[in-house]
């Protein structure tokens, strides 16, 4: 290798390095400001998705910018709380209904398991038990004894896990409604300005950066929202299958309130891990207890039709509307999940989006272009 080309290899390989150096740094300083700036961020994102319709009825009412900012903020707002408040009056009026039912329930249980445990088939295998316990070694017996302990005190630690977690969840989130409210008014008022004023905070941005990043900053954002629509009309049309095969298989049994536990178990089902599971195992344990076995057979074959429909047909219909190959959806959805838990669902084909959008505006080429110093 001549003098030239290693100087020139050199060169590439401090620019590699400076590369590297400058994604850390904003990898480092997004995660530094993202806690300290996510009530602007979430601003931004208001103030980007009502950013159509604000200039809509300022062109075609000729209101003041102001005016229609402050029409489709109110127009969220009332769409949010009256969102809310559906949704906690329906769960407060369904749990209201299940505490008057729960004695009910309880009972029926009890009367099961005291006419289960009294046969005498169940008896005798107790019996069984017990002899064949008392015919083992000392040694074994007492390793059994330290078993059955061990487990019996495990379950009572994991138990006790729960509870804790459970209420400190509980006194974390009421800890952080001051908090969450601060966050909405802050996040309300930044979206107010920023879209006010959206139209020179944008061209204020544009000229602090070149051309050519402007138009490759103009194609990514083009796709992200081309995929963000996307992704938000996949699971759409996610729970809305989930609930027409739930709908349908409660009918065909004849079970009542099919419709509204068919919409129920298709909202649910944006929960990951739980899921349709929420509505269909407690339900099913239920009917067993009560002993309606039909009933049982007949939910866990709707159950098991429901999981395997959507394992099957959820990276089909996120690929389709996202416009992502149906094996790459997949391999996000599961390195997401590996990776971040149930928010990787979202995490992993959101930063596949991402990717995606930048592949096809050509940044990585244009990076690798400025490591090996081709002119462009």
């Amino acid at each position: 290798m001549n003098q030239e080309n290693w100087v020139e290899r050199l060169f590439q390989i401090i620019r590699f390095l400076w590369v590297c150096l400058l994604v850390y740094l904003v990898i480092w300083v997004i995660q530094f400001a993202t806690p300290l700036l996510y009530p602007f961020l979430i601003a931004l994102v208001i103030a980007l998705l009502i950013n159509r319709p604000v200039t809509f009825m300022s062109r075609k009412f000729r209101f003041p910018r102001w005016l229609s900012v402050t029409i489709c903020l109110l127009l969220l707002m009332l769409l949010a709380v009256g969102a809310v408040t559906l949704i906690v009056t329906e769960t407060v009026v369904e749990i209201g209904d299940l505490a008057k039912r729960l004695p009910g329930f309880a009972a029926e249980l009890s009367q099961y398991l005291q006419r289960t445990i009294s046969q005498e088939f169940l008896m005798g295998i107790y019996n069984q038990i017990q002899w064949l316990y008392t015919q083992l070694d000392p040694d074994f017996q007492q390793k059994v004894d330290s078993t059955i302990g061990s487990g019996i005190s495990t379950i009572t630690h994991t138990g006790q896990d729960l509870i804790v977690r459970f209420l400190d969840g509980l006194k974390n989130f009421l800890v952080s409604l001051p908090n969450m409210a601060t966050v909405s008014v802050i996040s309300l008022m930044g979206a107010f300005f920023i879209s006010k004023d959206f139209h020179q905070w944008e061209a204020r941005f544009r000229r602090i950066l070149p051309k050519g990043v402007n138009s490759r900053l103009d194609q990514i954002f083009h796709d992200l929202r081309g995929a963000l629509v996307g992704f938000l009309k996949a699971q759409l049309t996610l729970i809305s299958l989930t609930a027409a095969i739930v709908i349908i298989g409660l009918l065909i049994m004849r079970v009542e309130y099919a419709i509204t536990i068919g919409l129920i178990t298709g909202l649910v089902d944006l929960l990951p891990y739980l899921g349709t599971g929420t509505v269909f195992i407690p339900w099913i344990i239920y009917l067993f207890f009560k002993g309606n076995y039909t009933l049982v057979i007949g939910l866990s074959i709707l159950y098991a039709v429901v999981l395997i429909f959507r394992q099957i047909i959820e990276p089909k219909v996120v690929a389709e509307n996202v416009g992502l190959d149906p094996l790459l959806a997949l391999v996000a959805l599961f390195v997401g999940l590996q990776l971040f838990g149930f928010l990787g669902l979202i995490i992993g084909p959101v930063s596949l989006v991402m990717i995606n959008a930048l592949v096809k505006a050509d940044v990585f080429f244009d990076i690798w272009g400025y490591i090996r110093g081709k002119r462009t």
